[in-house]
Protein backbone atom coordinates (compact mmCIF):
# COMPACT_ATOMS: atom_id res chain seq x y z
CA UNK A 1 0.00 0.00 0.00
CA UNK A 2 1.19 3.27 -1.21
CA UNK A 3 -0.58 6.16 -0.11
CA UNK A 4 -2.69 4.42 3.05
CA UNK A 5 -3.93 6.43 5.85
CA UNK A 6 -3.17 4.89 9.17
CA UNK A 7 -4.55 4.86 13.02
CA UNK A 8 -3.31 3.16 15.80
CA UNK A 9 -5.68 2.63 19.44
CA UNK A 10 -5.14 1.09 22.24
CA UNK A 11 -7.72 -1.69 23.76
CA UNK A 12 -8.32 -2.62 27.08
CA UNK A 13 -8.90 -6.21 26.68
CA UNK A 14 -6.53 -9.58 25.74
CA UNK A 15 -5.55 -9.87 22.16
CA UNK A 16 -7.76 -13.14 22.17
CA UNK A 17 -10.76 -11.07 22.64
CA UNK A 18 -9.76 -8.46 20.20
CA UNK A 19 -9.01 -11.63 17.46
CA UNK A 20 -12.19 -12.54 17.70
CA UNK A 21 -14.18 -9.81 17.52
CA UNK A 22 -11.87 -8.53 14.33
CA UNK A 23 -12.00 -12.14 13.04
CA UNK A 24 -15.58 -12.34 12.94
CA UNK A 25 -16.11 -10.65 9.53
CA UNK A 26 -19.86 -11.34 9.00
CA UNK A 27 -20.55 -9.78 12.63
CA UNK A 28 -19.17 -6.78 11.81
CA UNK A 29 -22.55 -5.02 11.85
CA UNK A 30 -23.13 -5.35 15.77
CA UNK A 31 -20.55 -3.12 16.54
CA UNK A 32 -19.57 -0.81 13.74
CA UNK A 33 -22.54 1.83 12.29
CA UNK A 34 -20.19 1.99 9.31
CA UNK A 35 -21.14 -1.62 7.79
CA UNK A 36 -24.89 -1.80 7.13
CA UNK A 37 -24.42 -5.48 6.52
CA UNK A 38 -21.68 -8.02 5.83
CA UNK A 39 -22.50 -11.48 4.55
CA UNK A 40 -19.69 -14.12 4.16
CA UNK A 41 -19.66 -15.51 0.67
CA UNK A 42 -16.10 -17.89 1.11
CA UNK A 43 -14.62 -20.08 3.89
CA UNK A 44 -11.61 -21.54 4.03
CA UNK A 45 -10.44 -25.04 5.39
CA UNK A 46 -10.43 -23.67 8.55
CA UNK A 47 -14.03 -22.17 8.71
CA UNK A 48 -12.51 -18.21 8.16
CA UNK A 49 -13.83 -15.84 6.14
CA UNK A 50 -12.25 -15.45 2.30
CA UNK A 51 -14.89 -13.58 0.64
CA UNK A 52 -17.30 -11.44 1.68
CA UNK A 53 -20.16 -9.26 0.26
CA UNK A 54 -20.63 -5.84 2.49
CA UNK A 55 -22.71 -2.60 2.34
CA UNK A 56 -20.78 0.60 3.90
CA UNK A 57 -22.06 4.15 4.91
CA UNK A 58 -18.80 5.67 5.86
CA UNK A 59 -19.92 9.42 5.10
CA UNK A 60 -18.67 10.12 1.26
CA UNK A 61 -17.76 6.34 1.44
CA UNK A 62 -21.05 4.50 0.92
CA UNK A 63 -21.02 1.53 -1.50
CA UNK A 64 -22.10 -2.35 -1.52
CA UNK A 65 -18.75 -4.68 -2.05
CA UNK A 66 -17.11 -7.58 -2.22
CA UNK A 67 -13.94 -8.11 -0.09
CA UNK A 68 -11.20 -11.12 -0.36
CA UNK A 69 -9.18 -11.64 3.13
CA UNK A 70 -5.96 -12.65 3.84
CA UNK A 71 -5.06 -15.15 6.27
CA UNK A 72 -1.52 -15.76 5.72
CA UNK A 73 -0.05 -13.27 8.35
CA UNK A 74 -2.97 -14.10 10.92
CA UNK A 75 -3.54 -13.62 14.09
CA UNK A 76 -1.28 -10.62 13.97
CA UNK A 77 -2.50 -9.02 10.40
CA UNK A 78 -5.40 -9.47 8.67
CA UNK A 79 -5.70 -7.68 4.90
CA UNK A 80 -8.10 -6.80 2.82
CA UNK A 81 -8.34 -6.02 -0.65
CA UNK A 82 -11.70 -5.24 -3.11
CA UNK A 83 -12.47 -7.72 -5.67
CA UNK A 84 -15.65 -5.42 -6.83
CA UNK A 85 -17.92 -2.91 -5.70
CA UNK A 86 -20.72 -0.52 -7.21
CA UNK A 87 -18.95 2.95 -7.08
CA UNK A 88 -15.67 2.57 -5.55
CA UNK A 89 -12.13 1.46 -7.53
CA UNK A 90 -10.55 0.28 -5.21
CA UNK A 91 -10.14 -0.69 -1.57
CA UNK A 92 -7.20 -2.11 0.35
CA UNK A 93 -6.65 -2.47 4.17
CA UNK A 94 -4.48 -4.18 6.96
CA UNK A 95 -5.49 -4.98 10.86
CA UNK A 96 -1.94 -5.32 12.58
CA UNK A 97 -2.91 -6.74 16.22
CA UNK A 98 -0.24 -6.47 19.15
CA UNK A 99 0.08 -7.79 22.20
CA UNK A 100 0.41 -4.65 24.96
CA UNK A 101 0.20 -6.72 28.37
CA UNK A 102 -2.30 -9.91 29.15
CA UNK A 103 -5.28 -7.33 29.26
CA UNK A 104 -3.95 -4.46 26.71
CA UNK A 105 -3.71 -4.67 22.88
CA UNK A 106 -2.63 -2.40 20.17
CA UNK A 107 -4.58 -2.37 17.10
CA UNK A 108 -3.22 -0.56 13.81
CA UNK A 109 -6.08 0.03 10.96
CA UNK A 110 -3.76 0.92 7.72
CA UNK A 111 -6.52 2.06 4.59
CA UNK A 112 -6.35 3.28 1.22
CA UNK A 113 -9.37 3.55 -1.26
CA UNK A 114 -9.70 4.51 -4.67
CA UNK A 115 -12.96 5.95 -6.24
CA UNK A 116 -14.69 5.87 -9.51
CA UNK A 117 -14.95 9.71 -9.03
CA UNK A 118 -12.18 12.75 -8.69
CA UNK A 119 -11.71 13.50 -5.46
CA UNK A 120 -8.52 15.74 -4.45
CA UNK A 121 -6.07 13.03 -2.59
CA UNK A 122 -6.30 15.69 0.86
CA UNK A 123 -10.46 15.29 0.92
CA UNK A 124 -9.79 11.35 0.01
CA UNK A 125 -7.27 10.66 3.02
CA UNK A 126 -9.36 12.78 5.47
CA UNK A 127 -11.84 10.47 4.59
CA UNK A 128 -10.41 7.63 5.10
CA UNK A 129 -8.89 8.68 7.97
CA UNK A 130 -12.52 9.39 9.58
CA UNK A 131 -13.35 5.53 8.32
CA UNK A 132 -10.34 4.22 10.50
CA UNK A 133 -10.64 6.85 13.55
CA UNK A 134 -14.66 6.11 13.71
CA UNK A 135 -13.97 1.47 13.35
CA UNK A 136 -11.13 1.34 15.68
CA UNK A 137 -13.14 4.04 18.19
CA UNK A 138 -16.37 1.56 17.65
CA UNK A 139 -14.35 -1.49 18.48
CA UNK A 140 -12.50 0.15 21.35
CA UNK A 141 -15.85 1.23 22.62
CA UNK A 142 -17.52 -2.74 21.86
CA UNK A 143 -14.58 -4.85 23.37
CA UNK A 144 -14.57 -2.10 26.98
CA UNK A 145 -18.75 -2.40 27.10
Amino acid sequence: MTNFSKSVITIEAPIEQVQKTLFELDKYPEWSTQIKSSEALDRDDQGRVTKVKMSIDAGMMKDRLTLDYDWSQAPSKLSFSMEDADLLTSMDGIYTITSVDEDTTEVTYELEVSLSMPIPAMMRQKAEKATIDAALAQLKSHLEA
